[in-house]
């Protein structure tokens, strides 16, 4: 249910069809996420999934997979 939440965010975010979206997406890899679009998405994840990002995760978040491990620091379950 939270992948598809996820894959939804990023589709939004990004404005991407979700079938684009599989977990070795990587910033930078379209010319849809790009630094810009990335602050969007950032912001369109603290707002669904109800938590705040600390800049680290900002930082970090390079991809799918990893967008879906730095959440999970934040109890949020992908299975």
């Amino acid at each position: 249910m939270n992948t598809e939440k996820l894959k939804q965010v990023f589709a939004d975010s990004l404005s991407i069809d979700p079938s684009l979206i599989v977990d070795d997406l990587t910033f930078n890899s379209i010319p849809e996420w790009d630094s810009i679009a990335h602050m969007a998405l950032v912001t369109e994840i603290d707002d669904v999934f109800d938590i705040m990002l600390d800049t680290d995760d900002v930082l970090d978040m390079s991809s799918f997979a990893k967008a879906k491990e730095i959440l999970a620091k934040y109890d949020i379950s992908f299975e």
